[in-house]
């Protein structure tokens, strides 16, 4: 008789990682065996009807078996849990290798990380460092060259990077060649900056890898950034905004021109912003086109332009041509120069709504540093509609969070503090996936004067206080209140700007 399940990882066999058949049996056939129930297997499938399967399961295993019925994606999902390599499978297998291991031929574009091939050390090696970069949730692996000639690998989670490895010295020069063959870039050439992409698989789903090397004083330095859609949350409600200041974005996004800018440093979240508002924005009636570099995810229904300096395709260049494709509402990656600014500004002025970022420490800074680019006030005052600045804050691990107090001799309800004690779920860092925060500035009319009267960041801001924009320091001092993060992270992510919050 069938059992019918959905959630699949509270099975032994998947928390437990245990593997009765080849990985690549199981992805074929989209069968799992679950666990043992009365000396019968559990076997989950979401064809009840495919005899064939069921019938080699039962020769390979040599057990009788008790279906249980699931979705595919459930199943799909439960395969990678199960045979995705355990925590310290890398750190095994980079001090197991040894150069007897025999050759074979490494695999093309495309391969799935979790099918078994042997291959050679260096195969081995990058695979494993793939897989436990990609399950750890990393954004980043770093391949680092050191003065003394080794070689150290660091992953950056959750915004913070961490060491990880240091490969045998006999592998390290093989292994950057490796990365340089799959993302077809000049073995021969390490004088020269390259950049260049690798597409994988892990189970039944891609992630691409955007590559950057640089030669340094010690040898080439490699950095895969990890593009997994998988990850890709996106949708305003899902990224941390308030609900009072969810709803003047989506205010603002309503408008049908002007400019609205996001504001923040490198990994701050301000991509995964704009691609959700123009998620939201999509619709048959609405042409949304944008210009990015480089293109970090595509969106079904949008067009995306990539500059490419190569072939001088440059933001101002691309843009130009995408105002004679008679767009609603235009992405810029990335306002960095007058010329850019003036063709959004003047883009703003004929009737369309313009998204971008910039790179400053808070939402009234946006608008200074746009003066400082030559771009005249009056212009601003007429165009921007709202600036939003945000930041990344590490969330308390759910599964080792505890409750302490600053002081306990007072006891007081607001002196509880919640941090995280740290856990192998969290890799002992205490902190388990990221949250943003959020600053807007609508642009109002007193906002507006005080801009003509003067471009001051810190007179912007008292202005803009006093019509109700909450600095991102208060922001995340109340999310520290709440017990999602710690006024030690809050503190990290706002060092530099809100220098006169509370603390």
């Amino acid at each position: 008789m069938a059992h019918a399940a959905q959630d699949l990882s509270l099975y032994p066999f998947v928390e437990s990682q245990t593997q009765r058949l080849p990985y690549a049996f199981v992805k074929k056939r989209g069968v799992l065996p679950l666990g043992e129930e009365g000396g019968r297997l559990l076997l989950a499938l979401s064809d009840p009807y495919d005899l064939e399967t069921l019938e080699e399961v039962r020769c390979l295993l040599r057990t009788p078996l008790v279906e249980v019925l699931a979705s595919a994606e459930a199943i799909e999902a439960a395969i990678e849990r199960c045979y995705h390599q355990k925590e310290d499978a890398a750190s095994q297998l980079i001090a197991s290798l040894s150069l007897e291991t025999p050759q074979q031929q490494e695999e093309g574009e495309g391969y799935d990380l979790l099918d078994r091939s042997e291959g050679s050390p260096v195969i081995q090696i990058l695979n494993a460092i793939l897989k436990e970069a990609i399950g750890q949730g990393a954004s980043d692996i770093h391949f680092e060259p050191q003065e003394e000639g080794g070689l150290t690998v660091r992953y950056r989670i959750d915004g913070v990077l961490k060491m990880r490895h240091a490969p045998p010295r006999e592998y390290q020069a093989q292994l950057l060649t490796r990365i340089k063959v799959l993302a077809q870039l000049d073995i021969a050439e390490q004088r020269l900056p390259q950049d260049g992409r690798i597409k994988l698989q892990l189970g039944g789903r891609e992630i691409d890898f955007r590559v950057s090397t640089v030669p340094t004083s010690h040898g080439e330095r490699i950095v895969l950034r990890i593009l997994d859609r998988s990850n890709l949350l996106l949708g305003l409600e899902k990224i941390g905004m308030e609900a009072a200041l969810l709803e003047k974005f989506r205010r603002l996004i309503s408008f049908s021109e002007g400019i609205i800018l996001v504001t923040g440093p490198t990994g701050s979240g301000k991509t995964t912003t704009l691609y959700s508002a123009l998620v939201e924005m999509q619709s048959e009636e609405v042409n949304i086109m944008t210009i990015e570099e480089p293109i970090e995810y595509k969106l079904r229904g949008i067009a995306q332009m990539g500059v490419n300096p190569k072939i001088d395709l440059t933001f101002a260049k691309g843009l130009r041509h995408i105002l004679r494709q008679d767009p609603d509402v235009i992405m810029i990656g990335e306002i960095r120069d007058k010329e850019t600014a003036g063709i959004a500004i003047q883009s703003a002025l004929t009737g369309h709504l313009v998204l971008s970022t910039l790179h400053t420490n808070d939402a009234p800074s946006a608008l200074t540093r746009l003066v400082d680019m030559g771009i005249e006030p009056y212009l601003l005052a007429s165009t921007v509609i709202g600036v939003l600045a945000q930041r990344l804050v590490r969330k308390i691990c759910p599964h080792c969070k505890t409750l302490s107090f600053r002081d306990e001799t007072e006891g007081a309800p607001q002196s509880a503090r919640f941090y995280g004690k740290g856990c192998s779920l969290c890799f002992e860092t205490g902190y388990k996936g990221r949250l943003g925060i959020y600053e807007l500035m609508p642009m109002s009319h007193e906002v507006q004067r005080a801009l003509l009267a003067s471009p001051d960041s810190m007179h912007l801001k008292e202005i803009a206080k006093q019509k109700g924009l909450v600095p991102l320091r208060i922001a995340g001092e109340d999310l520290a209140a709440q017990g999602t993060t710690t006024l030690a992270e809050v503190l990290r992510v706002t060092r530099g700007g809100d220098a006169d919050a509370a603390v």
